[in-house]
């Protein structure tokens, strides 16, 4: 028969490399995971419907609004809408006051207006409308 050769016995110097060959590999993928992850095909989401406008007449002046309280129109003219940390809303006609609903908010900001129009708002923060 064949006599196995003895294994040779683990060296410090073995460990080391192997430990230090593993944290390279570690490294290297790490660094290379976002790389590989965007070439990836992106999976593609349709986008959710989009929510009904409510409108309403209010004291004589059109009213548009979405539920979500992202755009609020009165007479076709765009009412700058904050949303506050709370859920509440306060717009640009009153920073001091706010209000639950979108549509109180624009029945307010129809009270504060009076007869006034309101200007069409120009971009700002550098967006477009």
């Amino acid at each position: 028969m064949y006599a196995s050769p003895a294994a040779a016995p683990l060296t410090r110097r073995a460990v080391l490399r192997a430990a230090f060959t593993a944290a390279v590999f570690a490294g290297t993928a790490a660094a290379l995971a976002p790389v590989l992850r965007a070439r990836r095909p992106r999976q593609t989401l349709s986008p959710a419907p989009l929510a009904p406008f409510g409108e309403e007449t209010y004291r004589g002046r059109h009213i548009a609004f979405d539920p979500a309280g992202t755009a609020v129109r009165i007479d076709g003219r765009p009412l700058h809408v904050m949303r506050r940390s709370d859920g509440t809303y306060l717009s640009g006609i009153n920073h001091f006051q706010s209000y639950a609903t979108p549509l109180e908010l624009a029945r307010a900001a129809v009270d504060e207006l009076g007869t006034t129009q309101l200007a069409f708002a120009a971009a700002h923060h550098g967006g477009q409308e």
